[in-house]
């Protein structure tokens, strides 16, 4: 599946998930915020579960299903697993790409659960061979009203060497897809480039950043410095506990 058809299906998969609504132990109110210069996430893969579920671990071989998320920008896999552990799931709340500076808001219900008590945020970042936004198991509030706020790092799957060119996007191929604001515009990725020298790394790990380079049709990235590189955190997540 390409990621522009991945992004209208989840459209309307979102709508569904967010307009659901049932008698609940725990309510959320979340806010995700982009807060890089110029990196855009994939639709947004949220879920409440319990403290034995776990989509990554830092150091750690990086599963299929999370290498499909961080290369293409596909939930599916993820989200198949955490409704396989009972796990609340809420699949692009931004209805799309989520662009610098912009922040997306929704409701989590956990439903009749007492269980899914953690809370894990992942999406791909564009453009990267396969960086990603990781909360990984987070506790979440546990009173009316309490705020909490997490920020987020950017962590690299380890699965596809950062040669920073474009590609399909598919896991296993080299190269980052290209969906609208990565193909032209403000936040467009260069062309061209003849690819950085590296090799996949095997393991989930902090994500050392881009390297680029200033050429737009050619040089070894087709990736901006000025434009692509970001600091840490690039995300905040905030979660409150509106009932119980």
């Amino acid at each position: 599946m390409t990621l522009n058809k991945m992004l209208c299906s989840l459209v309307t998969a979102g709508a569904l998930s967010l307009g659901s609504s049932s008698a609940f132990s725990a309510e959320y109110d979340i806010t995700v915020v982009n807060l890089t210069r110029g990196i855009h996430f994939t639709p947004l893969l949220v879920a409440a579960h319990d403290e034995s579920t776990s989509l990554f671990s830092a150091g750690s071989t990086a599963s299929a299903n999370l290498q499909a998320m961080a290369e293409g920008g596909d939930i599916s896999g993820l989200a198949t697993d955490l409704n396989g552990v009972s796990a609340t799931v809420i699949e692009n709340p931004a209805s799309g790409l989520l662009a610098p500076g912009a922040n997306t808001s929704f409701t989590l219900n956990t439903g009749q659960s007492t269980t899914n008590t953690r809370l894990s945020v992942v999406s791909m970042m564009l453009p990267t061979n396969d960086g990603f936004i990781g909360l990984s198991s987070a506790s979440l509030p546990t009173t009316v009203g309490q705020r909490m706020v997490f920020n987020v790092n950017a962590y690299d799957a380890g699965t596809e060497a950062n040669n920073e060119l474009r590609g399909s996007g598919t896991a296993g191929q080299a190269g980052f897809p290209t969906p609208g604001p990565i193909d032209s515009g403000t936040y467009a990725a260069g062309t061209g480039g003849t690819g950085i020298s590296a090799s996949a790394e095997g393991y989930v790990h902090i994500h050392r950043n881009v390297l680029g380079d200033s050429n737009d049709t050619g040089g070894n990235s087709d990736i901006f410095p000025t434009i692509h590189r970001w600091l840490n955190p690039v995300a905040r997540v905030t979660v409150t506990l509106r009932a119980n």
